[in-house]
């Protein structure tokens, strides 16, 4: 792997943490996308045809939640950064959100669980915006699981909050959704596959050797973005 291009590209580390970051997407959506899934009456549940578009507009949904949220975020580290320093600024944000990104794989590995804590400070949002949800409930077509994956997109989760910090680095509303819409395409391929075979997929995303494995790989590419941070690349 070209070390060199990975640290240059944001939104590839991105992709990448949110595919490494899929043994933690199981285990807080998941659960959700397999009561999704086993709502359906069983001869929709048991066709691929008929069943990926209800995982299709709930995943997009979910994503378009994250865009958002970016957005927001990357918009307010915009506004941070025209303030002061700009450049000592933005490294500061940079070596910040690098190391929120090694705890973050600690966490996924199940060495620290410091990032807990800033699920928990989550949940007080989520309490305001999970009755929204409710009003697509029972979800029995696309046009009901697209805005419900928009407001699980919110479920507090310290994985996306991790790449929500990082967004307060990238400069611009549109960096910013789009650093999310790389990370929300990392977490696509398992929580597609959940809808699709659940258990068995449950079973190794349980492994601790699994969870370790991508919790430290997490915590190498934290590792190599606070390299690029203090490189000033």
């Amino acid at each position: 792997m070209d070390w060199n291009l990975l640290a240059g590209s944001e939104y590839l580390a991105a992709f990448l943490v949110g595919l490494l970051g899929g043994v933690h997407c199981l285990g807080m959506c998941g659960g959700i996308v397999s009561a999704l899934t086993f709502s359906l009456p069983p001869a929709q549940r048991n066709n691929v045809g008929s069943l990926l578009p209800m995982l299709l507009a709930y995943n997009t949904g979910r994503i378009g939640g994250y865009m958002l949220a970016g957005g927001l975020v990357g918009g307010l580290g915009a506004a941070f950064l025209a303030l002061g320093g700009v450049e000592n600024f933005r490294h500061f944000l940079q070596i910040f959100a690098a190391l929120f990104m090694v705890a973050l794989g600690l966490y996924l590995a199940g060495i620290w669980q410091g990032v807990a804590k800033v699920e928990n400070a989550g949940r007080v949002l989520w309490r305001r915006i999970e009755p929204l949800g409710r009003r697509f409930m029972p979800v029995d077509s696309p046009a009901k699981a697209l805005p419900l994956g928009f407001v699980w997109g919110w479920l507090p989760c310290g994985l996306v909050y991790s790449v929500l910090i990082w967004t307060l680095s990238a400069g611009s509303v549109a960096k910013g959704a789009l650093l999310m819409l790389a990370f929300g395409l990392g977490t696509l391929p398992n929580l597609l596959l959940m809808g699709a075979a659940a258990a068995r997929l449950a079973r190794f995303t349980r492994n601790p050797t699994v969870k370790q494995v991508a919790g430290l790989l997490v915590v190498a590419l934290g590792l190599l973005l606070l390299w690029r941070a203090f490189a000033g690349i």
